[in-house]
């Protein structure tokens, strides 16, 4: 498995991340511009990635205040999956953890390994950035 990860610092209690993060509605703000066609609920989200496949997810393991995983719930191109871990740093502040872990052969992981970097970076600023307004 090829792991691409990111972590913010974000100006938020613990449980107000947790709760932002578990409600899958909440994920289509944190998305980049090439994400399209998105629909949700609280445990599932479909969307299109511009010039590469549609992805349906939903929501596979959440514990409490520490972490969220999301997996494929359709056929993926790839075996995937996301996950946010947070940790409480205190005085209202939050580390937040994005992971995608995704098992890929050595063509794909040369072909996609950047554009997961630039996902899981710009999610992670996002969330920084909506729970910050």
């Amino acid at each position: 498995m090829t792991n691409i990860e990111s972590t913010v610092s974000i100006d938020r209690p613990l449980n107000e991340v947790f709760d932002f993060l578990a409600d899958l509605n909440n994920h289509q703000q944190l998305m980049p511009e090439n994400i399209y066609n998105w629909s949700s609920t609280k445990d599932e989200a479909r969307f299109t990635i511009q010039n590469m496949a549609k992805l349906a997810l939903k929501m596979s393991s959440i514990t409490k205040d520490k972490e969220i995983i999301v997996k494929p719930s359709e056929a993926a191109p790839f075996e995937l999956e996301l996950k946010w871990t947070l940790n409480d740093l205190g005085d209202g502040k939050t580390e937040a953890i994005y992971t995608i872990s995704a098992d890929l052969n050595m063509m794909m992981k040369m072909i996609v390994s950047g554009p997961l970097q630039k996902l899981v970076d710009h999610e992670a600023a996002q969330l920084k950035a909506v729970l910050s307004k």
